[in-house]
Order: C-alpha cells, then structure tokens, then sequence
C-alpha cells in the first residue's frame, strides 16, 4: 500500500516536489509534526479513517472532492502558529545564481569600506563560481561582467588617490596589489564581454538574456586543424553573433580553408597544459600530445621557444619515479627537440633564455623593439638545466642496465649523442657572450657556460686518447656549421699533435680555472682533479704528482660534497697505477695504502655498495644515496688489478723489512703494510697449499719463494697472473717489476745470511741474482749508509767484509742486568711521581739546578718521565668516503 504521504499530493504538487530539496524539506516538517507528541497520533488515526472514508465514496461519488492533505490543511488553517514560515523550495541551479549574488554583495560592502583583503578574497571566490558553471555547462550570469566592471573603475579610483595609497596597511596594500594582476588578467579575457557591457549598460541584463535563448550552434571548428580542445573562455554568452564569437580566436588561410590558431588561444592553451602540470590527475602522454601539436600550430620564433621548453619540461615528467630512468625513445625525442630549441635560438639572437628574469604578460606575443619591449626579448627557462637533465638520465639508465649485456653497449653508444648536446650547448652560450650583451643579461650566461664546460670535461677526462678523437670526429662531423670555439682548440688542431686530447683537457681545465668567481670554487676542485687524473692514466707521473700537490686538496677535502670525495679517492688510485707503471714502489705503494687501509674500496670507489656489519647496518636511506652515487660500469677502475698492484708493491717493501727485523721484538712491530702482512700470516697457517688460483694465491706464494731466496720462481709467479693484460704497457712494466725482485732479493738474502759469512764477493753476489757489479755495489752501499749491515765495502778487491763484534757470556748477562736496572728505574720513579704529583718539581730551582750538575743522567731521566703516559698518536692520512 503506498504511503498516503505521496496519495494525498495532487497533481500539481507531485509535480514540484519531484526534485530532491522538496523531498527533503517534507521530510522535515514531517519529523517536526511528529515531535509535538500523542495528540498528533490520535489526528493521524483520524486521518486515516477520513482517508478511507473518502475512498471508499469516491466510487459513488466520482465528482466529490479529495480531503485535503495533512500539510494543506496544516498551511490553510487559521490554528497555525506564527512561528511557523512556509518554506521556499528553490532548485539547485537558482541556489548557485544565489551564491553569485551573494558574493557580489560582499564584495560590494568591502568596497565601501577599502577592505581590499576581503575583495580579493571574495574575487577569488567568484572565479571558483564561474569555472564550476562552466564544468556544469550553464551560463555565466551577467553580475559577473557587472561586478568585473565596477571593480575595474573603483581599483582605477582608488590607485589614483596617491595618498590613501601611502597610508594603507601593508596587508591591504599587498591584496590591493595582488588585485591588479588578478583584474588584468579577468579584464582581458573578458574584453569583448566588458565592451559590450559598457556600451550600454541597461540593456545588457536583456541581450544576455535573447543571446541565451537562441539555439547553441555546434562547435565545428577544431583548433588550428590538430584537434586540440581549447579552454572555455570566463565570459557569459554575447548578446549577438554567437557563432562569431565563438570561433573568435580562429582565422581561415590557405586554399583549402584551414583554420590555424591565433596567438592568443596558442598562449591560453600553454598556459591550461602548464597549469595542469604535476597533478595526479592529469595525463602526462595526452599533455605531450597536446604540446606536440601546439608546436606544429605555433609560426613565430616566440611561440615555439614557449612550447619547446614547455614540451621538453614535460618528456622529463614523464617518468615519476625516482629511480626508474627515462624510456630511450622518450630520451632520444627530448634531445632533437633541444637540439631544436638551440638552433632557433642561435638563429634569433634577439631572443635569449634566462632562469631569472623580469616578470612580464606570458599570454602575449612578445616581438624585439615592439610594445615596450628592449632589442633583447628574454625569455623564461633554463638550457643548462635540461643539459644537466639529459646527463643524468643517461647516467641513470647505464646504472640500471646490466653492463654485461648488449644492451649496455647500445646503450653507451649513446654517449657521443650527448657529447654532441653538450658541445652544442657550450656553443650557444659562447656565441650569446661574443655578442657583446649587457651586463644583466652576460652574467646569467657565464654560469652555465662554465658548467657546460664541466660537463664536458667529465665525459673525457678518464677515456683513452683512442676515445677521445673518435668523440671529437663524430661530434666535429655533426656540428660542422657552428662557429669556431675560443675556449677550446677545433678537432683538426688536435689531430694535428700526439698530445692533441691533453691539450683539449688542459684548455677546458684552465677556462674553469680563469672563473674568479665564487660559485665556481667547487668547478675548479673538480677540474683540478679530472686533470691530474688524465694525467696519471697517461702515465705522466711526475706531472700529475705536481699538479696534486700543489692544489694542496688533502687539506680540505673532506669538507667537499660525495661526488667530489668520490674523485678524490679516484684520483689516489691512479695516481698509484701510475708510479707503478712507472716502478716507483715506494710512491705506488703510498697512494693505495689510504685506500686498501680502511677495507671499504669499492664504496670509497663508487663501484659497490656497502653491507655494513651486524652492529653497524647500513639504513635503507643510505643505502639508497650510495646507489644514486654509484659510476657507470664503463668508468670502473679494475678492482682486480688494483689489489694486485697494492699486494705486489706491499710484497716488495715488507719481505725485506720482514728479514731485517729477524727476531728482534721492537722491531718487528714495525708494520708497513698490514693488510699484507693479515693475508700473509692467513698463508701461512693453511695446513695444506695448493697451486695458485687467484691473484691473492700467486703473491702470497711469490712472497714465500722470495723470503727462500727463490727470486727466479718469485718472478715466474708474478709474470703468470692474468690481470696484467689490462696494463697497456703490460711488457715495460713486467720487466721493471722483475728488476726489482732482483733487488729486494739481493736485499733479503744479505739481511737473513749475513750472520754466516765474514766476507761476501761482489761479483758472486752479481752472478747470483743476474745484476751488474755496478747495481750490487749501490745496493749494499746504500745498505752500510742507512746501517741496516754492519760491514765494509772492499771496492778494489771486489769484497764485502763483516763487523761483528762477539760478546762473551759475562757481558751479555751485563748487558740484560743494565736493561732491567734501568726498567726498575722507570717503575719507581713513575710510582713516586703519582704519589708525589708535582711537588718534587716546586721544592726549589737551586735544589734542581744542582741535582742537575751532579747527576749527568738527569736530564735523559727527567725527558723519560715528561714523555711517560703520553701516548703517541701517528697522524694518519685517510681517504676520504661518503660515510663517517
């Protein structure tokens, strides 16, 4: 059975409360009426008994009239309260023109009172309301141009009074100001509207209206011929020639009659596309389409410097994550398109792009000399910054790809696309500077011309020379009609000379170097470094050596960012395969002892990640930085070899020293490479060795035949290690490598059987480690100076005479007597200055004067107990790492 709720509305009245506000407010006085208590239930039972009593009657009396309803009798009674209002029903449509209304009305109040906070903030308001009629597809109503309008002339009156404006509040002035740009930009896109308001102002509530009721005609225009949807313009229906105006921003050219866009719809559409950028919403492939097809509309050089850089600003949002790098096509669109950029803008030099510039209309077309513009039109963007993009990207992608596949080499055949970028953008920004610009806008171009340059350098300064022309080549191939560069020689002059790629690196080096200003202090570390690295991978010791020295980096280096840190620790290793190249052991062995020290090579490489310990995890923060860190697999320094070197350069100094100390105590504390010495003593405990399979296996086993005098199997144990096959020139150093395990082995047989002989010949010795009498006498010469051999060199005989001086049993007990004397001395005067403090040293300075005189050991002991309890603390150069 229906309810009576519905069987007692008449026709007409079913009719207006089908929306839902009536619905609800029934409802409402429905609950109101039930709130009154009993006596409503006995008149509800009597209703209802009327109400069947009438239907029942209505089939004998079809003319008799229905009772009314329990809310009409309710409205028509006289018993009614005057508390009670009828209620208006109104629909959703009028409630959001009522909306209008009010905020109209607010506003309307803040300009009596010069309350500029609160118009701006109402204005904002009613934007809110336009753009959700246009959502709902309803008309603007014409308050709207009415309110724009009076606003516009009461902001005119109000900047006229100069007075009124100095003594406004700061808040009010600041909102009175952000009004103008806001009413600029509303004035403008509702010019035509306005006009037509202005023009006659009383009737324009009637022509909106008669504009409105004609029939909508269908939008059979697409813009510029590419269909691209062009937002809706904040402005009520014209009163005349609809179809005119809504195709307004469009012209017919051409022989098929084409419509293309104007500019001012191109810049609306721009700036729709750049307001929608970074939203979660919005579709970032739809964006680059719909960019893609402005820039096929845009005709003038302004035009498609905008979209170029709004375009090539979109492809790097394409990929959100972080980490993911972006899609190769995608990369290789977003290069052609600012190769584009670069070449329209060389080609119209009137036209310059800045990160900072002036604040100005974006939405107009800007022409050099036009609309008080300067002979320079400078534009909003940053080419530096889509180069330093494009750098990372590709870095990206070579991290994340598996360097032992094929597509990594693909891949890295790349990089002389980006070499080509980077060339190209260094010269863009040399050709802006030789024109001889102002000083505003030559200082904004310098600073990215240096890190152009530094970017660059890095792609060059660790690649062989080989490497380095066939990049000049295909780059000078490409760019064949750029002009010639001042900072750097042309690819003919570096063909020209054997040193050619060093004097490419040497003249970016010291273009940076020339920078005095101080934002460039980290480029010039860097440059420094790249330099000595190139340096040191050519093997030019000495000059790298120099040039690292005289920076005096290892001061201040660990005060430097990750990246540069990472350099530094790049360019001690090769300044260590360098020297040992160069058989310099001692220097080799140096460079690499601050690494391989602290067991953390490949982190302080950047070739590896760290685990950290079961007490010093690594966090997943950190761990995720070091990844971000890590270089390309191509740039990696062989870890391998370089362990290699370091154990072969160790095994040379501490086997010698090893035999030197024989079993003296002091001695023997006396460690130079104990990461060495960790493994060797590892060797020697394995009960059983086998024939060497790694690296490690054949030095520890060359160390062993060494320390036998075996220098012959020494020297074919180091010769068959497989790693020296990376060396260049692999032969020149196996054979210095060789010579100086003839030394160290003349070296060591001398410290461990010098005890045995009285005399030695020297050409004995010559004859027996295959060097010249020439090398053998040097060596135990230098031995008797630095008096690790008590002996005498006979150079006319040819003979090497023994001191030693033979101690009987009684003057050996002697001696151990004095040294425990001389220990139990130590003991109790430490003891007697801890209990006594320092009052021994005040009891008076004649009393010490002649202590002093009488005992001539007073002054060894009194230095003995001012060092006592002092520990020594060796200074330790370390490397430098990312992590404490």
């Amino acid at each position: 059975m229906s309810s009576r709720f519905f069987r007692a509305i008449s026709d007409s009245e079913s009719e207006s409360s089908s929306s839902e506000e009536e619905l609800l407010s029934d409802d409402e006085s429905l609950d109101g009426k039930r709130a009154k208590g009993h006596s409503d239930d006995s008149d509800d039972s009597d209703e209802s008994d009327s109400d069947q009593d009438s239907d029942s009657d209505d089939d004998d009396a079809p003319s008799q009239r229905k009772p009314m309803s329990r809310f009409m009798r309710d409205a028509d009674s006289d018993s009614d309260s005057e508390e009670e209002v009828r209620k208006v029903i109104k629909s959703a449509k009028d409630k959001r023109l009522d909306e209008f209304d009010s905020v109209v009305h607010t506003m309307e109040n803040a300009q009596r009172i010069d309350d500029w906070v609160s118009i701006s903030k109402e204005f904002d308001a009613l934007l809110r309301l336009c753009d959700r009629q246009r959502k709902l597809n309803e008309s603007i109503p014409p308050s709207f141009i009415k309110t724009v309008s009076k606003l516009d002339e009461f902001l005119a009156k109000s900047l006229a009074d100069k007075d009124a404006v100095k003594k406004m509040k700061g808040p009010n002035a600041k909102a009175m100001n952000g009004m103008k740009q806001k009413l600029k930009k509303t004035v403008k896109e509702n010019d035509q509207a306005l006009g037509q308001y202005r023009a006659d102002p009383e009737n324009y509530d009637e022509k909106v209206a008669a504009a409105q009721a004609a029939p909508t005609v269908p939008d059979i225009f697409p813009v510029s011929g590419k269909g691209v949807k062009q937002p809706a313009v904040a402005e009520p229906a014209a009163p005349t020639e609809p179809m005119e105006e809504e195709n307004d921003e469009f012209q017919t050219v051409g022989k098929g009659g084409k419509a293309v866009m104007t500019s001012d719809a191109l810049f609306k559409s721009l700036a729709a596309v750049m307001e929608a950028r970074g939203r979660k919403s919005t579709d970032r492939s739809e964006q680059i389409a719909t960019l893609e097809k402005l820039l096929q509309a845009a005709s003038t050089p302004y035009q498609k410097i905008r979209v170029l850089l709004a375009l090539i600003a979109s492809r790097f949002d394409y990929s959100s994550s972080a980490n993911a790098y972006m899609p190769l096509d995608t990369w290789h669109q977003a290069r052609s398109e600012l190769m584009s950029l670069m070449t329209l803008l060389s080609q119209n030099m009137q036209y310059i792009v800045l990160e900072q510039t002036e604040d100005y209309d974006d939405e107009v077309e800007r022409r050099p000399n036009e609309n008080d513009e300067g002979p320079i039109v400078a534009v909003r963007g940053s080419i530096i910054s889509f180069v330093d993009r494009f750098e990372d990207e590709f870095t990206k992608s070579l991290q994340n790809i598996d360097p032992h596949t094929t597509e990594y080499v693909e891949r890295l055949g790349d990089e002389k696309l980006q070499y080509q970028t980077i060339v190209r953008a260094q010269s863009y920004f040399e050709s802006v500077l030789d024109q001889g610009l102002p000083d505003n806008y030559a200082r904004p171009i310098s600073e990215p011309l240096r890190r152009v340059v530094m970017r660059r350098l890095e792609h060059i300064y660790s690649k062989q020379d080989v490497i380095i022309l066939a990049l000049e080549s295909a780059n000078s191939e490409a760019q064949k009609s750029l002009p010639a560069s001042h900072i750097t020689p042309s690819f003919e002059e570096i063909q020209k000379h054997t040193d050619g790629p060093s004097q490419l690196v040497h003249a970016l080096c010291v273009y940076l170097y020339e920078r005095p200003e101080v934002s460039g202090e980290r480029q010039r570390t860097r440059a420094m470094l790249s330099q000595v690295y190139h340096h040191a991978l050519h093997a030019d010791y000495y000059l790298a050596r120099d040039r690292f020295l005289m920076s005096h980096l290892q001061e201040s280096i660990h005060l430097a960012d990750a990246a540069t840190q990472i350099l530094y620790n790049r360019v001690l290793v090769q300044l260590g395969l360098s020297a040992f190249r160069k058989g310099l052991i001692k220097e080799c062995h140096a460079a690499l002892q601050e690494i391989f020290t602290t067991g953390r090579v490949k982190e302080l490489l950047a070739q590896g990640i760290s685990k950290g310990t079961a007490y010093n995890p690594v966090s997943a923060e950190q761990e995720k930085l070091d990844r971000q860190r890590q270089l390309p697999f191509h740039m990696h320094i062989n870890l391998e070899l370089l362990e290699c070197v370091y154990l072969v350069a160790s095994m040379l100094l501490e086997v010698p020293n090893m035999a030197y100390a024989g079993s003296d105590p002091e001695l023997r504390k006396k460690i130079i490479s104990r990461p060495f010495r960790r493994m060797l003593d590892y060797h020697d405990r394995l009960v059983f060795t086998g024939p060497p399979e790694n690296t490690r296996d054949h030095v520890m086993q060359a160390c062993k035949a060494l320390q036998n005098g075996d220098w012959k199997a020494c020297i074919d144990l180091i010769n068959s290690i497989k790693i020296w096959k990376l060396i260049p020139d692999r032969e020149q150093v196996l054979a210095r490598i060789a010579k100086h395990i003839q030394e160290e082995g003349l070296h060591t047989y001398l410290f461990n059987f010098a005890t045995h002989y009285d005399s030695l010949s020297l050409p004995l010795l010559a004859e027996t480690f295959e060097l010249t009498e020439r090398n053998v006498i040097s060596i135990v010469s230098r031995m008797i100076w630095k008096e690790e051999l008590a002996a005498t060199l006979d150079a006319k005989n040819k003979v090497i005479v023994f001191q030693r001086m033979e101690l009987n049993r009684i003057e050996q007990l002697s001696l151990a007597l004095a040294d425990r004397a001389n220990a139990m001395l130590d003991q109790n005067e430490w003891l007697l200055d801890s209990k006594l403090g320092d009052t021994r040293s005040n009891t008076g300075s004649n009393a010490h004067a002649s202590s002093h005189s009488n005992d001539p050991n007073a002054d060894r002991r009194d230095a003995r107990r001012k060092g006592r309890g002092r520990g020594r603390a060796p200074m330790q150069s370390q490397p430098v790492g990312q992590r404490a």
